[in-house]
């Protein structure tokens, strides 16, 4: 399978298997083989016992706060489930869901004291069951940082698709994949602040290359420090610097980022070559260092997508 098509099937997301697939592709038993409490409407769509349905062990989704579900139980209880969730038959077992995506909507529905729920059934493997999952968590935004990161782990290693393949289908650039990747190195302690909310992905990036990001986390929290007074913070570690030196110091105009400076170790990995982002209020630009013209035309044949001439 070609890289093109892992990440058409990829990319399909919910819009094709609950908005934009016709009736006569529904992967679902013939309607003679349904249940009498499962009834088939003419989309597709079944009412399924929420009894007969099961979490997903393997949803990318691990947190889901109570404040979410009551406020979700709310509008379900006053204008029911508007959008049906997702569910494969489970193997081996009469009668029995596994959800594919829709696992908050399930628990609200209970919360609500519905007996029942409209559910599309297909017959899914455990790849696209995992694919289908990342994609709809990512794309509502759905996952906080580290679900995130995993997530687009998750795609590339089980999977083999490329981080290319992954922007695509979950409407992120390229970079953003790769920067949200890198999140994954940091020691457990700051991923557990990150997840929880206690420090935001401008933090976490900041101290990502600090000698001890756990020791910075600490002042972070206990100061509150803003991501620019992280960043520099993060600077004087690297310098060797006091990490107790004042942190409302404001940055100097040619200080960058940690964002630009990671965009920059991905541009300068893709080029083979050194790259110099220079950001202000007014634009910016990009210098490209090579020392041959051979590397010179390289760059050349990049920018105009002729990679053979």
């Amino acid at each position: 399978m070609t890289s093109t098509d892992k990440n058409r099937r990829l990319g399909r997301g919910l819009s094709a298997l609950l908005g934009e697939v016709e009736t006569e592709d529904y992967a679902a038993p013939d309607s003679g083989d349904a249940p009498a409490s499962a009834p088939r409407s003419r989309d597709g769509v079944r009412t399924l016992p929420i009894e007969l349905i099961r979490p997903n062990p393997d949803q990318p989704r691990k947190t889901i706060t109570e404040s979410e579900l009551e406020a979700l139980s709310e509008s379900i209880a006053e204008k029911g489930v508007v959008q049906p969730i997702l569910v494969r038959p489970v193997k081996g077992e009469d009668e029995a869901y596994e959800i594919v995506a829709g696992e908050r909507r399930w628990r609200a529905a209970q919360k609500a004291r519905l007996h029942d729920i409209p559910a599309l059934v297909r017959e899914l493997t455990d790849r696209e069951t995992l694919e289908i999952g990342i994609v709809e968590n990512v794309q509502r935004s759905d996952l906080n940082p580290v679900e995130e990161a995993h997530a687009y782990r998750q795609l590339i290693d089980r999977f083999g698709h490329t981080q290319d393949d992954v922007a695509r289908a979950v409407s992120k650039s390229r970079s953003h994949v790769a920067n949200m990747m890198r999140l994954l190195a940091l020691p457990e302690a700051v991923l557990t602040s990150l997840a929880s909310g206690e420090i935001s992905t401008g933090h976490a990036r900041a101290i990502a290359t600090a000698p001890d990001p756990e020791a910075l986390l600490r002042i972070i929290v206990e100061k509150g420090l803003s991501v620019r007074e992280t960043e520099r913070l993060a600077r004087d570690a690297q310098s060797g610097k006091a990490a107790d030196s004042k942190p409302g110091k404001t940055p100097k105009p040619g200080d960058k980022d940690a964002d630009t400076r990671a965009l920059e170790s991905d541009v300068t990995a893709r080029l083979g070559l050194s790259v110099d982002i220079r950001h202000g209020s007014k634009g910016g630009e990009i210098r490209v260092q090579y020392k041959t013209l051979e590397q010179l035309d390289d760059v050349c044949r990049r920018l105009s997508g002729n990679r053979t001439a």
